[in-house]
């Protein structure tokens, strides 16, 4: 791991990951998680002040410099709470325990986002949901062009972050249906921000 990834690009995540949309979204989305809830890629932990109705929070991340932002911001909360350092792609816990999953922001950087989703189905209990926000690929040809120029260089300072991801196609090849889904550009540049965002539940 370079110095970058360790000691910038935490800093750079934490900050970028709390632009007024973003945050937006996430008031809207996260309080509709339930029940015994996993959170799949935590981050620094900024969905953590808006669950409401949970009874326990699991939190996964692969990075231990963002694990340690989040464990900060999950101290003295209303539910029980574990941190744990893992990848969404071999998801260390058991099968059909969770009510809910939440993902934000997160399947653009995961190395196999099939393999995700599939950890996923596997650990959610049937009738259970995922919570999800993603930037992916856009609609538009002129921005999808400019996306796929952008990409390579884009994942290697965005720590592996792909900006043309196709959201909606990748969860309908994992076996999920959608309950509810929003598309459509956020504030900031269009190339980074077209966003899909609701909630799945298995097919």
């Amino acid at each position: 791991m370079s110095l970058y990834q360790k000691y910038i690009l935490p800093k750079l995540l934490n900050w970028a990951m709390k632009a007024p949309a973003l945050s937006k979204l996430r008031s809207e989305l996260i309080p509709f998680a339930e029940g015994r809830v996993l959170e799949i890629g935590v981050g620094s932990g900024l969905n953590f002040p808006h669950y409401s109705d949970i009874s326990q929070l699991i939190a996964l991340e692969p990075s231990e410099e963002l694990l340690a932002f989040a464990e900060e911001m999950s101290r003295e909360p209303e539910f029980p709470s574990e941190m744990l350092k893992a990848s969404a792609e071999d998801i260390p816990l058991e099968s059909n325990t969770f009510d809910t999953v939440v993902m934000t922001w997160t399947l653009c950087s995961v190395a196999d986002p099939i393999s995700a989703l599939s950890e996923i189905k596997r650990v959610i209990k049937p009738g259970g949901k995922v919570i999800f926000a993603e930037h992916g690929q856009s609609p538009d040809q002129n921005i999808r062009n400019w996306q796929k120029r952008i990409n390579p260089v884009w994942s290697r300072v965005a720590g592996g972050c792909q900006l043309n991801r196709e959201i909606e196609f990748l969860y309908e090849s994992a076996g999920f249906k959608f309950k509810s889904i929003e598309k459509g550009y956020l504030e900031g540049p269009k190339f980074a921000t077209y966003n899909y965002r609701g909630i799945a539940t298995i097919g």
